[in-house]
């Protein structure tokens, strides 16, 4: 029988910041995406079941225990199994080296002897390619320390089209339309499985050095995570969370993903399944300002220079997201070879809302710029021409209605939180040249600067409650409210602002968590509904604390980072009915979202400092 996916709360990230992979507790390797984030999935059982791809590495025994942890402060996953013969640990991992796209899958034993069985289903592009698979004359999988004779040993090489991979490890035999094994580790000893990803074209790449390769990747994560001050009564999760913000971060290009999936789905059994592996300008700007929150100015730079890179050419036509390496072309499909997470169709390849207008995304850019350049990262003449050039084209499209921070697919408002980030678009553009002396029509943003102002005090008020409105004409609140003092809009007291916090708590709290919006009013024009937004509950955090509701900041904060996984991940979105997360893992949004609420009850010069 096919084996449905896990809880998505069950999957660990491993990333080597280029592409991503999850393996649940059970061993299942159920999502890999080679060489990039973005790229087609070998193993796609995550969207579907085994035969979907999948890459299960296991004790045979099928009472065996397991429980998991990263080793330190890096994406090294260690898997302690125990059986009734023994203790083995899987060390799984993928190497932090260039030119090195691959997993690694490591078997050690600690006490007695333990059988482990391992099964792959190769499934390349989605699953729409089952690839011709041959088995190659090979030495030992481990070169640095072969297996042993009792654990003979082989590699796989499966092709199709573009791709090619290699598995070097414990032999495999064909079985049906997987390849199967078994072998014993015995205590203080080890046995290695990899899995490389190279083009077709390419020959079949000579095996590397595991121990070096894990050593290589530990040192790099630790140096990384080094930098950090953990301390402070969250500081574990604030260290886990810029961990993931920076393995959602593309080395080479510096672009940062919005999360490691598609279509992990809001509303279970439902259409609400959206491809989130790529460059949202939006949350790339709010992840910029965590790095620089937490002294990691280098990342504010390669994003600096990534945004240049993406928007040159025509910046007046600004997208609000990009392909990794800058790629405007990311039409969205629907694919029919897998059939969704737990039934939650369609799955989707490509984002449809690249070609929507957001008008808060330049907004987000020039305050997180701006957060850079307080930091000390030094202007270049592009950079500050860009900056200009995005401020011409909020003019230009001042007066236009637009789709607002959650992509309603409905028809365009003009969103109170669009229009403020309007407003902080230009305040930064005045402050620059007031502040900074560089050269611009400071006059002009700042008379259109107030004009917004102005209309959003008349049209983005509620007459009856005095609290900020979704958008003008309505009386319903959104979660994205709560970013307006962080941007400087208002002070975090200001009658409409807790006004405003007081409507939230009333319509749209789900067992003390916050929904982004009320789904029922219908504005984002789609069918069905969605759980509690983790994101928008971390902000409810932020306000809390900077009104003096320390108790209540507190209390939330604790829930909140209580509902991620075992390893200190988090989805979108959680399921306050049945307990579970939802949406697309891990996502980047909740875990910047996680350290500014840590940093507001910290009282740091975090992101809440910064943006007023």
């Amino acid at each position: 029988m096919s084996r449905m996916p896990a809880p998505i709360e069950r999957y660990a990230l491993l990333s080597n910041c280029r592409s991503a992979a999850l393996v649940s507790d059970a061993g299942d390797l159920d999502w890999l995406c080679l060489p990039r984030y973005d790229s087609a999935s070998i193993f796609g059982a995550l969207l579907g079941d085994r035969s979907h791809g999948c890459w299960s590495l296991r004790p045979s025994d099928p009472d065996a225990t397991a429980t998991r942890r990263y080793d330190g402060d890096t994406f090294v996953l260690v898997t302690r199994w125990v059986c009734a013969d023994g203790v083995a640990e899987v060390r799984e991992f993928m190497p932090v080296v260039e030119g090195v796209e691959a997993v690694v899958r490591r078997v050690v034993g600690i006490a007695g002897a333990v059988a482990f069985v391992s099964e792959v289903r190769l499934r390349f592009d989605y699953a729409r390619a089952v690839p011709w698979v041959r088995q190659l004359e090979t030495a030992s999988a481990r070169p640095s320390e072969p297996a042993g004779d009792d654990v003979p040993t082989g590699t796989l090489l499966a092709v199709a089209g573009p791709d090619a991979v290699t598995l070097r490890g414990p032999r495999l035999a064909a079985d049906d339309t997987r390849h199967r094994g078994a072998f014993v580790v015995a205590a203080g000893r080890s046995v290695d499985s990899v899995l490389r990803w190279e083009p077709s074209y390419r020959d079949v790449p000579q095996p590397f050095d595991v121990d070096a390769a894990e050593q290589r990747t530990r040192t790099w994560w630790t140096t990384w995570a080094g930098r950090i001050d953990d301390g402070g009564r969250w500081g574990a999760e604030v260290l886990r969370s810029l961990l993931v913000l920076r393995a959602l971060t593309h080395t080479e290009t510096g672009g940062i993903v919005a999360a490691a999936t598609t279509s992990l789905p809001e509303d279970f059994g439902g259409s609400r399944n959206w491809d989130y592996r790529y460059v949202w300008l939006r949350d790339a700007a709010l992840t910029l300002e965590a790095y620089i929150a937490h002294g990691y100015l280098d990342a504010a730079v390669r994003w600096r220079d990534w945004l240049l890179r993406a928007v040159a050419g025509d910046p007046a036509d600004v997208q609000i997201m990009y392909g990794i390496a800058g790629e405007r072309d990311l039409p969205e499909r629907e694919l029919a070879s897998l059939p969704g997470y737990a039934g939650s169709a369609p799955v989707r390849i490509g984002n449809g809302a690249v070609d929507q207008y957001q008008a808060d995304v330049i907004g987000e850019v020039m305050v997180a710029l701006e957060a850079a350049r307080l930091a000390g990262v030094d202007e270049t003449p592009f950079s500050w021409a860009l900056q200009r050039a995005l401020l011409d084209q909020v003019m230009a499209w001042i007066e236009r209605p637009d789709h607002g921070i959650w992509e309603m697919r409905g028809d365009p408002q003009m969103f109170t939180h669009s229009r403020a980030m309007i407003w902080a678009a230009l305040d930064r553009g005045v402050r620059a040249v007031d502040e900074h002396g560089l050269d611009g029509d400071a006059a002009t943003w700042r008379r259109l600067r107030d004009r917004v102002r102005t209309e959003i005090d008349r049209d983005g008020v509620s007459a009856a409650g005095g609290h900020f409105t979704q958008y003008a004409g309505t009386d319903e609140v959104d979660a994205s409210l709560l970013l307006l003092p962080a941007v400087g809009f208002c002070a975090p007291d200001d009658p409409r602002m807790l006004a405003t916090v007081a409507r939230i708590e009333q319509t749209l709290l789900r067992d003390g968590l916050v929904l982004r919006y009320r789904t029922e009013a219908g504005v984002d024009g789609l069918s069905g509904t969605e759980h509690p937004f983790l994101a928008c509950s971390f902000w409810l955090v932020e306000q809390y604390a900077a009104t003096g509701r320390l108790d209540a900041a507190a209390a939330l904060m604790d829930r909140l980072c209580a509902l991620a996984n075992d390893v200190g991940l988090l989805s979108e979105e959680y399921d306050v009915g049945d307990r579970r997360q939802a949406g697309n893992t891990p996502q980047a949004l909740s875990h910047l979202a996680l350290v500014g609420a840590a940093d507001a009850l910290a009282g740091h010069a975090g992101r809440a400092a910064h943006r007023r």
